[in-house]
């Protein structure tokens, strides 16, 4: 049985608020909520290596900074070239929100269960954010540069996810 975190149930549940309230997201839109995800887990990294001092998730966490970190230099120098401003919206504020409340609760934790609360966090954040890339974001996309941005970087994230997935089984989690 899959076992999400709260950010990754909130991720899960602003999705589908989203979709049922305001229908599909525009590109403006995505773009917005993808960058902010990608923000939130940075935030997440930095956390990690704030608190942690285990080697497997200082690991992955510098390897979430670096990658995270060009993947939204990608998407910024996308949308300077584009000339367009990423919308915000109820999803990418609900993430805000959601990613706010599970560092309240990380900063509470030291040793095993705060690498542990963030190795499972980190696993059930990239397996709903993957998801929704794969399934919500890039079937919408119109425009072709956003598309290939979302599919290139789905190929990193969906890495990430084995790296938790490993990550939390090395810590016996």
């Amino acid at each position: 049985m899959k076992k999400f975190t709260v950010s990754a149930l909130a991720f899960a549940a602003a999705i589908s608020t989203t979709a049922a309230v305001a229908g599909p997201m525009n590109d403006l839109e995505i773009a917005h909520t993808a960058y902010t995800a990608g923000n939130l887990d940075i935030r997440y990294a930095h956390l990690a290596l704030a608190i942690s001092e285990d080697a497997t998730v200082r690991e992955f966490a510098q390897t979430m900074l670096r990658d995270h970190a060009a993947v939204n230099d990608e998407a910024v120098a996308l949308i300077t070239k584009l000339k367009v401003t990423p919308q915000d919206n109820d999803l990418s504020k609900a993430l805000v929100k959601g990613a706010a409340d599970k560092r309240a609760e990380l900063m509470g934790l030291s040793g095993k269960k705060f690498d542990c609360a963030y190795a499972q966090n980190e696993l059930g954040y990239h397996q709903v954010v993957n998801k929704t890339v794969a399934n919500e974001f890039i079937p919408n996309v119109t425009v072709a540069p956003l598309k290939e941005l979302l599919s290139n970087a789905l190929v990193t994230f969906k890495l990430h996810e084995g790296h938790a997935e490993n990550m939390v089984k090395k810590l016996s989690c």
